[in-house]
């Protein structure tokens, strides 16, 4: 299980570090599209959707995809910025709560309000004329490596549980050693960038806690209409959520705090 976890995600971070460094951004927003599409089905399947309510789902994902597109522009961005921050807000508490029941129109809805605004802000952040395609391979970067610290520190020193409700097996030390491995690879990326490091560290720790929250959000989300993964498209990981999960919540917040740090105008 592991090997399978291990080189399913190898393959995935070659091949959007290179859809990201190499492509155009049309081409790399109809990349993620495809990811961001499928997580929607996936959705589909978290408000109790199958057969034609699925497609339907989908469908209508991704005509509100055409649409953020082709409207694609600084007021846009901002407004959907500002509705996901208000979403991830509100997200906080609804782990703190739970467990509660979830109707099937709100999880509807809130896919949208998860999925939407991550996909086209990593799309406006990819756009950026200055460092768009680095800054979104950061973005992905600082994701991965608190990944992989959580994973391993979890494994090795996990004791205390960190919402037992939502997600059993996450632990305070693996969120511990993913926070401490985005800040290293935040500080290695301002340097290669020539960003002002103690600040980036900074963005990279706060990144990488609500990267958590998105993934303890999609946990919530499963445990609400009993299911364990989103899907079983990865081999060693699932479904497409179950390894997007984190950036829906952290890319958000990362472009956010590079308009804080005067990076992004």
């Amino acid at each position: 299980m592991l090997a399978k976890r291990v080189i399913t995600g190898l393959i995935l971070g070659v091949a959007i570090t290179v859809t990201l460094l190499f492509l155009p951004t049309p081409a790399a927003a109809a990349v993620f599209a495809l990811l961001w599409l499928t997580g929607a089905w996936e959705w589909a399947g978290f408000a109790s959707l199958e057969g034609s309510g699925r497609a339907g789902y989908a469908a209508l994902f991704a005509v509100c995809m055409v649409g953020a597109w082709l409207w694609l522009g600084a007021f846009l961005a901002l407004a959907l910025l500002v509705a996901a921050l208000v979403w991830w807000l509100f997200a906080f508490g609804a782990v703190l709560r739970f467990p509660r029941r979830f109707g099937s129109r709100f999880v509807a809805v809130a896919g949208f309000v998860v999925l939407l605004p991550s996909w086209l802000l990593l799309v406006w952040l990819h756009g950026d004329p200055r460092l768009g395609r680095q800054l979104a391979v950061t973005a992905m970067a600082l994701v991965w490596a608190a990944d992989v610290g959580a994973y391993a520190c979890g494994r090795w020193l996990g004791r205390v549980k960190l919402a037992p409700a939502v997600s059993p097996g996450k632990t305070w030390e693996g969120v511990t050693g993913g926070v401490l491995a985005a800040g290293l690879a935040a500080g290695v990326a301002a340097r290669v960038l020539g960003l002002p490091v103690a600040s980036f560290v900074g963005l990279g720790i706060a990144t990488a806690l609500v990267s958590v929250l998105g993934d303890l959000t999609q946990s919530m989300f499963k445990r609400n209409v009993g299911l364990k993964d989103s899907g079983t498209l990865l081999p060693g990981h699932g479904g497409v959520l179950d390894r997007f999960d984190s950036l829906t919540a952290a890319i958000p917040v990362f472009v956010f705090g590079l308009y804080l740090l005067n990076v992004l105008g």
